[in-house]
């Protein structure tokens, strides 16, 4: 009852069908198909909570904060079900999925910054071009998983992160015009269904080296910890080749 009423004092977010989504209490017991957790928010905008839970809090926090963008999950999740044989996932609903738990969206005007998150080069990133990354960057939490994680950091925390360029003016917004206007991004990106395919179109993402995220990220031997500034696959897979030689 308290997540419905601060839901509709700061405007009530509404499923990919325009109903205004409720939250409910976790059922118990087996359910049908109509009353699993994506029918049932996708059908009847219900989004079931569990109490006293930090996971189904933040998820719900999530839904009130990027409601466009969940609502857009939830109607690809119901796009995708019927296709799927033997209960098996397709790539796409664990992209999703990945998204909606650990997700975090990487925004930048200067495309070579973004660029450096695709090859994995975080110290460049965080630490030598760290005053362009507090300009010209925004990172923004989006899994409700993640933000549980972050009530005890430790250092491995990792988002799968989408990552899009916006023009320098988006640098320059107040925080609440920069995540409403993220979240109608996100929604677009995500109806755009060559965007992404699976959860290889993720981008790792080592939050703990985010400048102001991690008060020992502030010395630069942070960023040679390479068990979780990780240099990527193909890098990886070089040094495996050439240490073979």
């Amino acid at each position: 009852a308290r997540l419905n009423t601060l839901a509709e004092s700061q405007g009530q977010p509404v499923n990919a069908a325009g109903t205004r989504v409720r939250f409910v209490p976790h059922p118990t017991g087996p359910r049908s198909f109509e009353n699993g957790f994506e029918p049932r928010c996708f059908f009847k905008g219900e989004v079931q909570v569990r109490a006293a839970d930090w996971h189904d809090l933040f998820n719900a926090l999530v839904w009130m904060t990027f409601p466009a963008t969940k609502a857009r999950i939830n109607a690809l999740h119901m796009e995708n079900l019927p296709g799927e044989a033997g209960g098996q996932r397709s790539p796409l609903r664990d992209a999703l999925t990945m998204f909606d738990e650990d997700g975090a969206a990487v925004f930048s005007c200067d495309p070579a910054l973004l660029q450096m998150v695709r090859e994995f080069r975080w110290k460049d990133l965080f630490w030598n071009a760290r005053e362009r990354v507090k300009t010209s960057m925004c990172f923004l939490i989006f899994g409700h998983a993640l933000f549980q994680k972050s009530l005890q950091p430790f250092v491995g925390m990792t988002a799968k992160a989408i990552l899009l360029q916006v023009p320098q003016s988006f640098m320059g917004l107040p925080l609440h015009t920069q995540v409403s206007q993220a979240d109608a991004r996100l929604a677009a990106m995500l109806a755009d269904h060559t965007a992404w395919k699976s959860g290889r179109d993720l981008s790792p993402l080592p939050v703990l080296g985010v400048p102001g995220w991690w008060a020992e990220n502030e010395r630069e031997e942070f960023y040679c910890n390479r068990d979780y500034f990780r240099p990527g696959r193909r890098a990886m897979r070089t040094q495996t080749v050439r240490s073979s030689r």
